[in-house]
């Protein structure tokens, strides 16, 4: 890798920008992946995770065994290594997707992994409200929906924002790995290119990619959180 710097830049580039064409579809690819994973986490697993918050005890919906189905479904998703989850999930995925590779298909294991992870930091994010607000809001008369949409979620936006900033980073380096086995993207071509052919100037530039995406992803949503948090 030192000698991507120490050579002729230029005839370095050459290989890099011959292949921007395909890092350009390989980028598209990622974006599809980590787009329709965390579209899923937000739909699925956000109404799941203020579920487990309100069931939990203590809560205004408290129901132990409730609690203890849906906490031990979540951790047992959750103990899967992604690429073994992605592996178990062919099946399904042919079913869903009608193929066992492509983008499209590598989004089905992402979104199962990803619904119970983020459901998980919606419940943590929601803990932090005080206890003294919902309390308030229940003194008021207020119904348990208006107080998950006007209090809970409210309170806890900003949270919740840094959340999906941390899931969206994480998820990303799972769409790498779903590449590897099929699923496309920019960890498909870091393997095929920089590893499988030796080169490292691809290597470089899809760390690169993915750098510059990281750093994207954590500012946005740094500069959200930090404006919607009223506190």
């Amino acid at each position: 890798m030192l000698e991507f710097f120490t050579t002729d830049l230029p005839a370095r580039l050459a290989p890099v920008v011959e292949m921007l064409p395909e890092m350009w579809v390989a980028l598209g690819q990622t974006l599809t992946m980590l787009g329709i994973g965390l579209s899923a986490a937000v739909l699925l697993g956000g109404p799941l995770g203020v579920l487990l918050f309100l069931v939990a005890d203590g809560q205004s919906l408290h129901n132990r065994p409730a609690a203890l189905v849906l906490g031990w479904l979540v951790n047992t998703v959750r103990s899967f290594p992604f690429i073994i989850l992605l592996v178990a999930l062919v099946p399904l995925t042919r079913v869903i997707a009608g193929t066992s590779i492509g983008p499209l298909a590598a989004a089905v294991p992402l979104s199962f992994a990803a619904i119970p992870y983020f459901a998980r930091m919606v419940e943590q994010s929601l803990r932090e409200v005080p206890r003294g607000v919902i309390e308030a809001a229940h003194a008021m008369g207020a119904t348990e929906l208006q107080i998950v949409t006007r209090v809970l979620l409210v309170e806890a936006r900003a949270g919740l924002v840094t959340a999906l900033t941390v899931l969206s980073i994480s998820f990303l380096s799972y769409s790498a790995v779903a590449g590897v086995v099929g699923g496309g993207g920019i960890g498909d071509l870091a393997i095929r290119y920089g590893y499988y052919r030796f080169e490292t100037d691809i290597m470089i530039a899809t760390v690169a990619m993915l750098i510059v995406i990281v750093q994207v992803i954590q500012f946005t949503g740094n500069r959200i959180a930090k404006r919607i948090d009223k506190r």
